[in-house]
């Protein structure tokens, strides 16, 4: 049996030699250049030291592993973030002292009712593999194997960040000195024992993929040199968590392997670049269609620019897709009673005594007059209804009396 000797370096940070940086805990290692980081030594209780990684973006994570170069911490905490470090959410614990460390009961089972619920646990102190931790995100989780169908397990997953606490290196401070006689820790020889209190990891590994929500195979630079999702199915943003615009007729959805749910564009006959969604249409509909065409060109209307806008008919001989669909009703201002007319026909809707599609003559037995309330009158020749003889002769020479005021001849 082979006896362990303690080896004794010189670490300096200004040295690219000496020094070990946070840079070590993400290189490649190999056996013939197997690099660490190291914290300061220290030997204050609590001995916290802080790691922290940022990766620009969500990510959906598998695991987290930490090699340590030697000694296993006793008591450490992963946390993650969700909005690029603004807050912090417990997402491991690991310590021989769950309740008194970090004041949570190690014996929680998880259920479907708290799948989002942080463990702590001392089985790191049990592995098979030396000096390694590795965190499952996904292990022991009940809804793990429909995850696609999991609101609950996607977000539990997703991080744009990672934290990882250590908190205690050994529980047993004379264990980790060395020092087992009975009157404990000697002071005066505390300076030269701090040298031997420090954390030391050689690999810092994470498994994911970017967060595309299903709709993206791969993770893109963008222009300000950031990662994003090279987005499918009509979807956008960072993590394709939205639709493009103009595909609004439907909700977004997370892409599972049944079905894409991509995005479907706004029906708006090519009248509109804008639109938005709306669930009531939507649900109205059956669910399926709910876009609002926004901003209707060419003298359309209607949430898909599919009838002409007041003022306007449709010209039957194009297609509703036209630029020039919809025709101008030009209603006389003084012969009608609007300027709508009918969206088939043109027909503008004419004050009494007025007739023509746009309401610009006379009907028949009426004549122009000058009053724009009224502006056909009828002639008097046209009045009818004299039972009395002498009635109708007096209505007849007041009427030929009037005639030279209206240019009747």
């Amino acid at each position: 049996m082979g006896v362990m000797e303690e080896v004794c370096n010189i670490c300096d940070a200004s040295s690219k030699t000496r020094s070990h940086p946070a840079s070590h805990l993400t290189d490649l290692n190999n056996l013939q250049n197997v690099t660490c980081w190291m914290s300061e030594p220290s030997t204050d209780y609590p001995h916290n030291v802080t790691l922290t990684l940022s990766l620009g973006k969500k990510y959906e994570l598998t695991y987290i592993s930490v090699q340590f170069c030697n000694r296993l911490a006793d008591s450490m905490a992963f946390y993650k973030s969700v909005d690029f470090g603004k807050t912090w959410i417990p997402f491991q614990f690991y310590s021989t002292e769950c309740q008194k460390i970090y004041d949570r009961n190690p014996n929680i089972k998880i259920s479907k009712h708290n799948e989002q619920e942080a463990l702590c646990t001392n089985t790191h102190a049990l592995t098979s593999v030396p000096n390694r931790v590795a965190f499952a995100t996904l292990e022991g989780r009940p809804s793990a194997f429909e995850f696609e169908h999991s609101p609950v397990l996607q977000d539990w997953v997703t991080a744009t960040d990672i934290r990882i606490i250590f908190n205690r290196l050994s529980p047993d401070q004379a264990e980790l000195y060395g020092l087992t006689n009975e009157m404990g820790v000697n002071i005066t020889d505390m300076d030269q024992l701090k040298q031997r209190y420090y954390y030391s990891v050689g690999e810092l590994a994470v498994g994911g993929r970017c967060k595309c929500n299903g709709h993206a195979s791969r993770c893109i630079l963008d222009k300000t040199g950031n990662y994003i999702c090279d987005c499918k199915h009509n979807t956008a943003g960072a993590d394709c968590e939205r639709c493009k615009t103009f595909h609004l007729d439907r909700p977004w959805g997370r892409a599972t392997s049944e079905n894409a749910n991509h995005c479907v564009a706004c029906n708006c006959n090519l009248h509109a670049k804008r639109c938005r969604f709306n669930m009531e249409l939507y649900r109205l509909s059956g669910n399926k269609s709910g876009g609002v065409c926004i901003n209707c060109r060419h003298n359309t209307a209607g949430r898909n620019c599919h009838y002409c806008k007041p003022g306007y008919f449709r010209d039957l001989t194009k297609s509703i897709t036209h630029r020039k669909a919809c025709k101008a009703c030009n209603c006389h201002p003084v012969g009608s009673l609007s300027r709508s007319c009918n969206q088939s026909s043109g027909q503008c809707i004419c004050k009494d005594g007025v007739t023509g599609l746009t309401c610009n003559q006379c009907s028949k037995g009426y004549q122009q007059s000058r009053s724009p309330l009224h502006p056909c009158i009828r002639k008097p020749s046209y009045i009818t209804g004299c039972c009395n003889s002498d009635i109708c002769l007096l209505l007849l020479e007041l009427s030929f009396q009037n005639s030279h005021y209206t240019g009747e001849k």
